[in-house]
């Protein structure tokens, strides 16, 4: 690489010579590039070198070809309605695509390339030639998407050609339509180019970092997409990409990988450099190889992870990173980054909680995207020859969605989409987001179970999981106010059913998720029981082998997606509270609801006429099931040990005697899962009457003792022998047998140093305990996250009163 004196020009600027305060001379993009450039090299980012226009140069192509007044008249033209959008953007783009660049602009562009040749040490260097407007990337705006971009160029007479075209992007019919929307004065936005040495990604890969998750503002997540070839196709939505996630708060930490999770992309399409034009770019179809590998390595994931945190640190807000990783040296490179636009990392003063007006259940259950509720009449689409027979505000049922249908779904104002397959990172979602409309999607069954033109609600406001119910179905909606919440000496947790819920109420202020049901990411994430992925082989119905086959792409021992699903969804749900103590229960499915997931039927013995079913404890002691409890285990200790939630905390359900309390214990040490270890924590939930008279032994074996308030109450009237009844006389028999319980339990733990837990779905099933359980020093309670505010109002006013 050659060493020369660069020259200062009029409408140039080496990025390298940059600062973030040079946002009005060269554009947000190419001022944040430059200011990475220059701060952050010392910190390993590494950017590549290149030079930006002025902005002034952008108005001094607009004076010379006196276009100012020819813009100003056709948006004019739009305002009164006299012409339409796409008639005003396409003679604004034709004035700049054929201006003449003025001679002193053009010749610092040919000699400021030459230089950069030079210093490359490669002649006709090929460039990435990209639009940065004045005002895009503030926090309260961005032109991200709409203004163009030109990859391999090379040769000075391409790259004056595609400066033409940058200019002219700035009026696209999105660009024009967006400064309406956001209040700009087209006139006083001008556009910087910046002009970049190429990397090539279009041998190796490329993707988008955001250093908080989007969708629920968590600011402790780095998510990364990733694909091969060059990064257009991920950044215009071509490609369903790979989806990294890594947990900043342990990304120093030695001897643990904190990628979370991992999901592999269809990627089936790569961008490539056209070397039949020799400038441009194409796209070809990928191998079955690359389709089914993932793009990054974890040390890859990471590092740039961490440059995700420096970065944002940097700039002190959430940002939007783009990078790439060239084919050639194998080095990654960081080549955009701007301000995320919607979504700083404050914590809001309140959430919002859907809920249906009747309890009904729900005929299908998909991966939701969006968080709406929608309703109409089902149209099916099966391609887009057949998009013209679309209705009206109808519901699209398809096997999968299609980004070319975006119009036509807009044009009939469809109202939301469920589909057999994909997921939250597919075209379907793309579609879903790109319309702001809800969608159920991976259902798998959804165009064999729904009829056409049947009435339909879809509803994604549950979290992580989507739901379509048959007929209108009425919402209500509550605001839950997060501020002056009282402080509280009883713990007061909340449930939580999967990742995505955990990530929507993480601002709540909680003390750490007392139960994690594992049988809701079973029956609605993994869909597969357990034992149909180890012996796979053996299945015997089709559609079972079709299904499950989709569900496990990728996988070449379909045991993996049982542990790999399960571990990061236990994963995400951790971080969502770390380092607060999450504790998952174990699967505590019945007999027919393992027989209902895909392979189930074929792997559960039937039931019988004795009453007893396999269930927890002594579902993982069965010969039958042991294999499969294995799965569970492992992917407990890899959240745990591999990617260093050690926040989280087993809890083992329906266990009916000490033996099989000693059985599960040694069966969790066989599998890793030792007590101690690593502070592993092994709770009770006390679920048979029969718990109450072995409490004495029972807290001796586990940290914790965990009891659902339904439990309770129905274990009371057990011990009275008699059903509940309204008279005063029978209330105080029944509140005397909870008593007797409750300080059994919580006697003995407290003599062997451990707490007691009592859980309760909804405020309603423990208003009239509060009392009683602030009195016997009940240790915590954990309720569901809408009722956790309420409830801790209840437990304050129930603790002062016992203080006064």
């Amino acid at each position: 690489m050659k060493q020369l004196q660069v020259q200062k020009r009029e409408y140039i600027r080496w990025l390298e010579d940059l600062s973030i305060e040079d946002r009005p001379t060269v554009g947000g993009k190419n001022a944040t590039l430059g200011d990475m450039t220059r701060k952050l090299k010392s910190e390993g980012i590494a950017t590549p070198k290149g030079f930006t226009t002025t902005s002034e140069a952008y108005r001094e192509v607009l004076r010379t070809n006196d276009i100012i007044s020819k813009v100003g008249s056709l948006l004019n033209e739009l305002k009164s309605g006299k012409s339409p959008l796409e008639d005003v953007g396409a003679s604004i783009r034709n004035l700049f695509l054929h201006a003449q660049l003025p001679e002193l602009l053009e010749k610092e562009i040919a000699d400021t390339y030459k230089e950069l040749c030079l210093m490359t040490g490669k002649d006709d260097l090929d460039l990435a030639v990209r639009s940065s407007a004045t005002a895009e990337d503030l926090p309260v705006a961005s032109f991200a998407g709409m203004l163009e971009s030109f990859l391999n160029v090379s040769g000075e007479e391409h790259l004056i050609e595609a400066c033409r075209h940058c200019y002219a992007s700035l009026f696209t019919d999105r660009a024009i339509s967006y400064g309406n929307r956001m209040g700009f004065d087209h006139m006083n936005i001008a556009l910087a180019i910046g002009i970049q040495q190429m990397i090539r990604s279009d041998l190796a890969g490329a993707g988008v970092m955001f250093s908080i998750e989007k969708r629920s503002r968590f600011p402790n997540l780095v998510v990364i997409t990733a694909s091969w070839g060059l990064g257009e196709n991920v950044v215009q939505g071509v490609v369903i990409p790979d989806e990294y996630r890594v947990f900043k708060p342990l990304l120093d930490k030695v001897d643990v990988i904190p990628v979370v999770d991992k999901f592999l992309g269809d990627k089936e399409l790569r961008r490539i450099y056209d070397n039949e034009s020799k400038t441009g770019t194409k796209n070809v179809e990928t191998s079955t190889e690359e389709r089914t590998s993932f793009v990054l390595d974890d040390e890859e994931i990471l590092q740039l992870a961490r440059w995700g945190c420096i970065i944002e640190r940097h700039y002190d807000r959430p940002m939007d990173v783009e990078w790439a990783k060239d084919g050639i040296t194998g080095e990654l490179f960081v080549v955009q980054a701007r301000p995320v636009t919607a979504g700083a990392a404050e914590p809001p003063k309140s959430l919002m909680f859907r809920k249906p007006k009747q309890d009904k259940e729900p005929i299908l259950t998909g991966v939701s995207t969006g968080n709406g509720i929608a309703a109409g009449k089902v149209s099916f689409i099966e391609s887009y020859d057949e998009i013209n027979r679309l209705s009206e505000s109808s519901i699209l049922v398809s096997q999968s969605g299609n980004t070319a249908w975006v119009s036509q779904m807009q044009e009939k104002e469809v109202r939301g989409l469920v589909t057999d397959f994909g997921g939250r990172n597919s075209h379907s979602a793309i579609v879903c987001h790109e319309l702001g409309i809800p969608g159920i999607l991976g259902t798998l069954k959804a165009t064999r179970v729904l009829e056409p033109d049947q009435e339909i609600t879809i509803s994604c406001a549950e979290g992580d999981y989507g739901f379509v119910y048959d007929g209108f179905v009425g919402y209500e909606t509550e605001e839950i106010p997060l501020a002056d919440l009282p402080p509280t000496r009883t713990r007061i947790m909340i449930n939580i059913v999967s990742e995505a819920g955990a990530l929507h109420w993480w601002p709540l202020p909680c003390d750490g998720i007392g139960l994690v049901r594992s049988d809701a990411i079973l029956r609605h994430i993994i869909q597969v029981h357990p034992l149909a992925l180890i012996h796979f082989d053996q299945i015997e119905d089709n559609i079972d082998e079709f299904e499950i086959k989709v569900l496990t792409r990728g996988y070449k021992d379909r045991s993996w997606y049982f542990i790999d699903t399960l571990s990061s969804c236990l994963a995400e749900i951790a971080c969502s509270r770390y380092p607060q103590p999450v504790i998952v229960q174990m699967s505590d499915l019945s007999t027919q609801e393992y027989a209902s997931l895909k392979g189930g039927r074929q792997f559960e013995p039937e039931q019988g006429n004795s009453g007893f079913e396999l269930r927890g404890a002594s579902r993982y002691l069965s010969k039958h099931y042991r294999e499969a409890f294995a799965l569970e285990c492992q992917a407990v200790k890899r959240a745990r040990e591999e990617m260093g939630l050690t926040n989280i905390s087993i809890m083992i359900p329906h266990c009916r005697n000490l033996e099989e309390a000693d059985g599960v214990l040694k069966t969790l040490e066989e599998e890793g899962l030792i007590r101690g270890r690593q502070g592993l924590q092994l709770h009770l939930s006390c679920d048979y009457e029969c718990n109450i008279d072995d409490a004495e032994p029972l807290v001796t074996r586990f940290d914790g003792i965990s009891i659902a308030s339904q439990r309770l109450c129905r274990m009371a009237l057990a011990r009275r022998g008699a059903p509940a009844g309204n008279s005063p006389r029978e209330a105080k028999a029944s509140n005397d047998c909870l008593r007797e319980i409750l300080n059994r339990f919580v006697t003995s733990a407290h003599a062997a140093g451990l707490t007691v837990s009592v859980r309760g779905r909804k405020s309603r099933e423990l208003q009239d305990l509060i009392g009683l359980l602030v009195e016997l020093n009940v240790g915590s309670i954990s309720v569901n996250p809408e009722a956790m505010p309420r409830v801790r109002r209840w437990v304050a006013e129930a603790e002062q009163a016992r203080t006064s």
